[in-house]
């Protein structure tokens, strides 16, 4: 059942907004995440202003994250915990006609709201896309940014996303996969395959986010690679999501 802790919408609008700009609402899915949600929030304020949409939707937090949430956010709803649950649930209850999943964990850029709109309305009828992402901790080992250059790469040529990289689509194309499915992991690859099945290859604006990297350092670089690779191959082959759940929670760190 889902719970509304907090509904402050705002009315925020300005004249660097195009009143026939589609309505942009953001979803972040937390749980526990007191230590990074600010940080993510702080850099969606000034899309706020601009009559952007934020949604929390927290899976139960232990923590203060639904605390330090409800003054940078328009909603802050809770939920039974699931990444895919939560992020369906802020989907439910979203205004916009964009809808935008960015992690707890990922901080995007103070104008990125103006790249995804121009994204998908370039007139190359694109539906739906996603950013590159760095890597927060990038700047202190080499191999991190390899490690982003690579998902960057992999998604590139595969054309499926990643949630790290801020998946975002028209609210109809949501809508007409029915959504993420509620399965405890990959549903990130899961909708992605979904809309690159239906709507083709996504949008990839030149914009990066950045992303923690502390599933990489927590848990060893090369060992995350060959986890990660492992359990997206499983997934392929058609292994059940709830067993690839436990493989990951029994992983070091879990974090993400």
């Amino acid at each position: 059942m889902m719970v509304l802790v907090k509904d402050q919408s705002t009315n925020f609008f300005d004249e660097t907004n195009s009143p026939t700009a589609p309505a942009l609402s953001i979803i972040v899915p937390t749980r526990d995440e007191a230590t990074n949600i600010v940080s993510t929030l702080l850099p969606l304020q000034d899309m706020r202003r601009r009559g952007r949409e934020v949604i929390v939707v927290d899976g139960g937090s232990l923590d203060d994250t639904t605390q330090h949430a409800e003054a940078l956010a328009d909603r802050v709803l809770v939920t039974s915990p699931g990444r895919a649950r939560q992020m369906n649930a802020g989907a439910a209850v979203a205004r916009g006609e964009i809808l935008w999943f960015v992690h707890a964990d990922t901080i995007a850029p103070e104008d990125a709201d103006y790249t995804l709109i121009r994204t998908l309305a370039d007139g190359r009828r694109r539906t739906w896309g996603r950013f590159s992402v760095r890597l927060s901790g990038a700047k202190h080992h080499l191999s991190l940014s390899l490690v982003a250059r690579m998902m960057n790469l992999r998604s590139c040529l595969t054309g499926i996303a990643t949630g790290d990289q801020g998946i975002f689509m028209h609210r109809s194309v949501f809508d007409a996969v029915g959504g993420f499915p509620e399965i405890p992991l990959m549903e990130d690859i899961a909708i992605s395959h979904a809309l690159k099945d239906t709507q083709g290859r996504p949008a990839c604006p030149r914009m990066f986010i950045t992303t923690s990297s502390r599933r990489w350092e927590e848990n060893g670089i090369m060992r995350t690679i060959l986890l990660m690779w492992g359990l997206r191959l499983a997934f392929f082959l058609g292994a059940n999501p709830t067993w690839l759940a436990r493989r990951y929670r029994r992983s070091p760190h879990t974090g993400k």
